[in-house]
């Protein structure tokens, strides 16, 4: 049985690894096109699949929890950190200079929130970006040489231009785990923005971590070019909290 002529085409596509369009959605009304502009037009199609495809393939890399926006922040409750705050930093102008962003405050008042809403403008924006805990991220460096899962997140995170690493401070570090965190936060810097959400003041940090020295050099590190979010006030989950009815 002779192919029909759009089985021909959808073959020659899969062979130069190109995605199959709905033809006769893409040219409907377009029979004046000339031949040159009838391919401009698939080619465009081409061009938005492909960017399309990519977009999603960032967003599954980037293991986000949620997605979040600064449209959704509450900033009327939370007025600590204000709109155009936040508004500026979400140009993210910041992640071409390596710079870092660290938000601190207790547990609620909407750093991990903030952290996403940046991290998907990131994305929007065309940037590579990973999340990871840091219990997660702990995990991952401590099997990084027996997990191919674990060194191939490494990989990523290592080439991402925005890492963020949520809940530092929650837990505390044995001296290992101290010297991992240590070893990747200067892996990081001056090439790798990172977001770091902590319920501890920097103060408080050598609590956490055990070594004062390391914490000194963790946050040379980090601060070096950084702007600093000093987040206070009640816990917006408790407040907004709902019981079963």
């Amino acid at each position: 049985m002779m192919m029909r002529p759009i089985d021909r085409v959808t073959g020659l596509l899969s062979d130069l690894r190109m995605t199959p369009v709905d033809f006769e959605a893409l040219f409907a009304g377009k029979n004046s096109l000339t031949p040159v502009e009838s391919v401009e037009l698939f080619l465009l199609e081409q061009q938005r699949l492909r960017v399309q495809k990519q977009n999603l393939l960032r967003r599954r890399r980037a293991s986000l929890p949620a997605e979040k926006t600064m449209d959704s922040f509450d900033f009327g409750f939370q007025r600590s950190v204000s709109k155009e705050q936040m508004l500026r930093l979400s140009d993210m102008t910041w992640v071409e200079q390596a710079y870092n962003v660290c938000l601190l405050g207790p547990p609620g008042v909407g750093k991990t929130h903030l952290a996403l809403s940046l991290a998907v403008k990131g994305l929007n924006l065309g940037y590579a970006v990973a999340f990871e805990t840091l219990d997660t991220l702990m995990k991952i460096l401590k099997t990084s040489e027996i997990s191919r899962a674990s060194k191939r997140r490494l990989r990523y995170l290592s080439k991402a231009a925005l890492v963020i690493v949520d809940e530092v401070g929650f837990m505390p570090l044995s001296p290992a785990e101290a010297n991992l965190f240590f070893s990747f936060v200067s892996s990081m810097a001056e090439r790798t923005s990172m977001i770091i959400t902590s319920n501890k003041g920097f103060d408080e940090w050598a609590e956490f971590l055990g070594d004062a020295t390391i914490t000194t050099a963790i946050l040379d590190r980090l601060i070096h070019h950084c702007e600093i979010i000093n987040m206070t006030g009640d816990s917006y989950r408790l407040k907004h909290r709902k019981s079963i009815t």
